[in-house]
């Protein structure tokens, strides 16, 4: 990101301290009292510049409300400003935005409609969407040239020129006295500049955003503003029909054509199939552990649509003996369900993404992104969503499918970007996935239609298994591929809730060193049994495995009962280690017992 300003450093305490008098210091929402660093030297940098127009960027959960909302004070009580107008994506955030205001004394309606045309005698200003400034721009426009007014564009990257929410906010506060754009993510998937901000040309004649200042996900995490991220991603069998009749198996992760990876993503995917289900098992299990040093912690899975969202709520509900609190889009009360879930303890949430941009839920510790969804934007603010910090030594969890893209954004997450214009969009990139509320249920549909191109009409998905496949951490990668169940995914499972990086990295790096040393002995006790008994033992123990696997999975299927819940059964009574340690005979005692339960003798 080109910018004015470097790494928040040493600053001088006084923008930090002083509060105008007609502005109490009481804490903003989502902040402290007092300004964290990078806070206070954007607002030195801003009150020094004293510009019309000033972007900043700064990564999720570091506080962009707490500066812009101090910006706002100060100009304010010198009256440079008679009001304020803050344009957020959603209703949602409107109201956040008005409750935050209120904390430091500024009245916003985050109620107002533009039929009022004029907000009331009581209020400082309004809080609108994108979509309402674009359903009458002049309205808005009007209200900017009545008052010397301050315009707060929230997450200003929905505001490309090549959308009527773009067009609005330009129309509608150009006569603006003072416009502050914030961003998370100073990227589109497009190449449609944002009105308001910045454009200088690089070395390769590309013309990048320019940020007034920038803060990000790297500087934070140092800085101890936001938590580490761990990922852990899960692989596994994916067997599917195609619409012309073939049946395809593929494991997801290996090396695929991209139409091949979408459809054993979508594969394993659908709640129908033993993925799903033994990866939500396996992030509540993470969840227990978090919970043991964070008792509120929560955690959050990102669903593709609204009827996954249901059937991953029905699977949670069996594991858990707890009904999630479900958030869509367009449901009534929604705003409600996840200001409740925010003050609760419940365990877990299920969205569509209704609560993947901007929303404000610290207690969320552990995420599913069980979404299609593959831009860097959305990847970028969904993972936002775990990472503002309460205490020292917090980490977040985000499990995640073995795919190629995810992986590769979730190594690069620290790396910063620029809005870059004159380019050619790769196909990927074509298609923001991000639009005000009024469009969210919209953007779906046109993303779930472009996967469907794939799988249109007869495509079927018929299983998905899934087994542990990686842990990424701090551009790291960890772990050597495990069964659901195993001893080695409950080691990473099983990390304490409360760590410091370093610590994390120790721990994940002795756990590695272990697995491989297990796997190197298991190596050669098969190398030895082959040469005592011959290959034919050998082969025996593969088919085996694919016997105990396939009665599994069907059981799995009769009883509801999540795969490596029935694993661990069969250990449990059966005894002997996890499947890839089994002996012949304990694989054949399983399978016998299997047998067993299907005809009614357990």
């Amino acid at each position: 990101m080109t910018t004015t300003q470097g790494t928040p450093a040493a600053v001088s305490t006084a923008a930090a301290e002083h509060l105008p008098p007609a502005y109490p210091a009481r804490a903003a929402w989502g902040t402290a009292s007092r300004l964290r660093a990078w806070q206070a030297e954007a607002l030195e940098t801003y009150l020094a510049d004293d510009p019309r127009d000033f972007l900043a960027v700064a990564t999720p959960g570091a506080g962009k409300t707490t500066f812009a909302l101090r910006v706002a004070t100060e100009l304010l009580s010198r009256g440079e400003v008679t009001a304020v107008t803050v344009v957020a994506p959603t209703e949602h955030l409107k109201g956040q935005w008005a409750e935050a205001a209120a904390r430091v004394g500024i009245q916003l309606d985050p109620a107002f409609r533009n039929a009022q045309e004029r907000h009331g005698a009581s209020f400082d200003g309004v809080a609108l969407t994108y979509a309402q400034v674009a359903a009458n721009p002049d309205l808005h426009r009007r209200r900017t040239t009545n008052e010397r007014t301050l315009v707060i564009l929230d997450e200003v990257h929905h505001g490309g020129d090549a959308l009527s929410w773009g067009d609005g906010i330009r129309l509608a506060f150009e006569p603006a006295r003072r416009r502050l754009a914030l961003t998370g993510t100073p990227f589109r998937s497009d190449t449609a500049a944002i009105p308001f901000v910045t454009y200088e040309r690089d070395a390769d004649g590309v013309r990048r955003s320019r940020a007034d200042y920038s803060y990000g996900y790297a500087d934070a995490l140092r800085d101890g503003v936001v938590r580490p991220v761990i990922f852990l991603s899960y692989s596994g069998q994916m067997r599917w029909r195609t619409r012309a009749g073939d049946e395809v198996s593929a494991a997801l992760g290996e090396p695929l054509t991209k139409d091949l990876v979408a459809q054993a993503w979508r594969t394993a995917l659908d709640p129908k199939g033993d993925w799903v289900p033994a990866v939500l098992a396996a992030a509540d299990r993470r969840l227990t552990e978090v919970r043991r040093g964070v008792p509120d912690a929560g955690g959050l899975v990102i669903a593709t649509d609204q009827t996954k969202a249901r059937a991953y709520a029905r699977v949670l509900t069996e594991l858990t003996g707890e009904k999630p609190t479900v958030v869509l889009s367009d449901d009534d009360g929604a705003s409600a369900r996840i200001d409740e879930f925010a003050a609760g303890e419940q365990r877990w949430m299920i969205a569509v993404r209704m609560v993947s941009e901007g929303v404000d839920v610290p207690r969320l510790a552990v995420g599913v992104y069980a979404t299609s969804a593959a831009t860097p934007l959305f990847f970028a603010q969904a993972i936002g969503r775990f990472v503002r910090a309460r205490r020292r030594g917090e980490t977040a969890s985000v499990f995640l499918p073995s795919v190629p893209v995810l992986l590769e954004l979730a190594a690069q997450l620290e790396v910063e970007r620029d809005h870059a214009l004159d380019r050619v969009l790769t196909s990927e990139e074509k298609g923001d996935f991000f639009s005000p509320e009024d469009a969210l249920v919209a953007a779906a549909n046109r993303e779930e239609k472009a996967s469907d191109e794939l799988m249109l009409p007869g495509f079927e998905a018929l299983d998905a298994q899934a087994s542990f496949d990686r842990v990424l951490f701090d551009g790291g990668e960890f772990g050597a591929g495990a069964e659901v169940g195993s001893i080695e995914e409950e080691e990473y499972l099983g990390l304490p809730g409360l760590l410091e990086p370093e610590q994390v990295h120790s721990l994940l790096r002795a756990r590695q060193a272990e697995q491989v040393k297990q796997q190197k002995r298991q190596a050669a006790a098969r190398a030895q049994r082959d040469e005592n008994s011959g290959v034919s033992d050998h082969k025996r123990r593969a088919a085996l495995r694919k016997e105990l696997s396939g009665l599994v999975s069907a059981w799995s299927r009769r009883s509801n009962m999540a795969h490596a819940i029935v694993h661990s059964e069969l250990r449990k009574a059966c005894g002997g280690p996890e499947v890839p340690l089994a002996s012949t005979e304990e694989l054949e005692a399983r399978i016998a017992l299997l047998r067993n339960w299907f005809v009614g003798r357990k």
